[in-house]
């Protein structure tokens, strides 16, 4: 099976996004974005209301300084998932790929 890592330092950590997006439960490890830091964005969308819960959501904006950290997971998930996180995440969102701290590359969602 063929699989991608996607790092999640928000919504997607939590068990009933997970489930309404991917229809699983997703087993993660922790892992870190260095050059980035954590602003909050407030949330419009209804569906995405109704699936997280909450009104504000983490985004990450990057700031290129070594000593700025994002903590969160890192999942290994299909790319069909990948297609599913896609049409969960709002327009304010844009999935880039970055190498995390302990090396891995994977795809986030960050600020567009």
């Amino acid at each position: 099976m063929t699989s991608v890592n996607l790092f999640s330092y928000g919504t997607l950590q939590l068990e009933p996004v997970q489930m309404a997006t991917f229809g699983r439960r997703l087993e993660g490890q922790a892992d870190a974005m260095t050059g980035w830091f954590m602003d909050q964005l407030e949330i419009t969308d209804p569906e995405v209301l109704k699936t997280s819960g909450e009104r504000f959501h983490p985004v990450a904006k990057e700031t290129g300084k070594a000593q700025d950290e994002i903590a969160g997971k890192v999942f290994r998930i299909t790319p069909e998932e990948l297609a599913h996180a896609d049409a969960y995440e709002v327009s304010d969102y844009k999935r880039v790929e970055v190498t995390l701290k302990s090396g891995e590359r994977a795809w986030v969602y960050v600020k567009a």
